[in-house]
């Protein structure tokens, strides 16, 4: 059995992660908040996520500490059109995850900062994760699924699940929106499939900021 390394990110380096993330992501909200506003398929997506503009609101106490750079959306939209597969190779879409909170992170190999969360991420499934919650973690990487698997194997990774891309197609979709800019990008996602908030770089995610993050989007 492989023994799991311990999870989080030395302070030196989430230092250094989260200014440079603080800065992208601010820029990434400015773009978001005002792309709603272009053409009439964004104002579609944003009427059906109506609901959930109170749900958002309500996180933005909660975007603190270690999550303090996952800024909650001022207009949710329907976060669709993602196409990936799970470790079987079987097709996959965020349709498959509706009726669930789900946290989207996308990941490489070849990204150090996603290298660094992935424990962490893993064990937020495994304290957080239920019927109503869960960790969704595509690996973006090019070729086969034989590295990202050995990858997960050799860190201990077991509650996530390999979900892949080897496309790129997810990034670039959230990169044409507007919401990657790099990796990891994360996205919190309502049951409902509206985007509540998103981060670009990594974060502690199995810390008390991010278990209060979380508990408070699954709160009805």
């Amino acid at each position: 059995m492989t023994e799991k390394r311990p999870s989080g990110l030395s302070p030196a380096k989430l230092v250094g992660f989260a200014v440079l993330a603080g800065l992208v992501v601010g820029a990434a909200a400015v773009y978001v908040n005002l792309a709603l506003s272009g053409n009439g398929e964004q104002t579609a997506s944003a009427a059906q996520c109506q609901a959930s503009m109170a749900e958002a609101e309500a996180l933005a106490p909660f975007s603190r500490g270690d999550v303090a750079a996952m800024v909650p959306v001022t207009a949710p939209r329907l976060i669709e059109g993602l196409s990936f597969q799970d470790a079987d190779g079987k097709p996959v879409t965020m349709a498959d995850f509706r009726d669930q909170t789900v946290l989207l992170n996308l990941w490489a190999t070849w990204c150090v900062p996603c290298r660094e969360e992935m424990p962490a991420l893993n064990n937020l499934q495994e304290a957080l994760g239920s019927d109503d919650f869960k960790v969704l973690a595509i690996n973006i990487d090019t070729g086969d699924v034989e590295k990202p698997r050995s990858f997960l194997e050799e860190i201990g990774v077991d509650s996530l699940g390999l979900y892949r891309d080897a496309s790129m197609g997810v990034f670039n979709k959230l990169k044409k929106d507007g919401l990657a800019f790099g990796l990891p990008v994360t996205l919190l996602i309502d049951e409902q499939g509206c985007l509540l908030s998103a981060m670009n770089g990594p974060a502690v995610w199995d810390g008390a900021d991010a278990k209060a993050l979380i508990a408070a989007a699954v709160t009805p």
